[in-house]
């Protein structure tokens, strides 16, 4: 399973992020998460081949990838706006045999 957007969807997501942030602005009294995370993962495929492609996204919006930050060893690229984080995230193999026996 791919969850990148095509042309259409991102325009939507676009369009309904802009649409969030003007309605928070203009509603103070509805409560607002400290913070927001927008997720990407790539196609299924070999633990090599989805690392490839979190490195490809890496070397877009700036940050080396890295399983650093990660107990489970998601391999991931990171970059924050302010409170919102763009997080590219490829699950190994082995995290998920060992979070799906958990």
């Amino acid at each position: 399973m791919n969850y990148y957007s095509d042309d259409k969807q991102r325009i939507r997501l676009i369009v309904g992020l802009r649409d969030l942030a003007d309605y928070l602005e203009h509603n103070p009294r509805v409560p607002a998460p400290p913070r927001a995370d927008v997720l990407v993962f790539p196609a299924e495929a070999s633990d090599a081949e989805m690392f490839a492609e979190i490195d490809a996204i890496a070397e877009m919006i700036g940050p080396t990838a890295s399983d650093a930050d990660s107990p489970h060893g998601h391999y991931s690229a990171v970059r924050n706006f302010g409170p919102v984080q763009y997080r590219a995230v490829a699950i190994p193999h082995s995290a998920r045999e060992k979070e799906g026996g958990e």
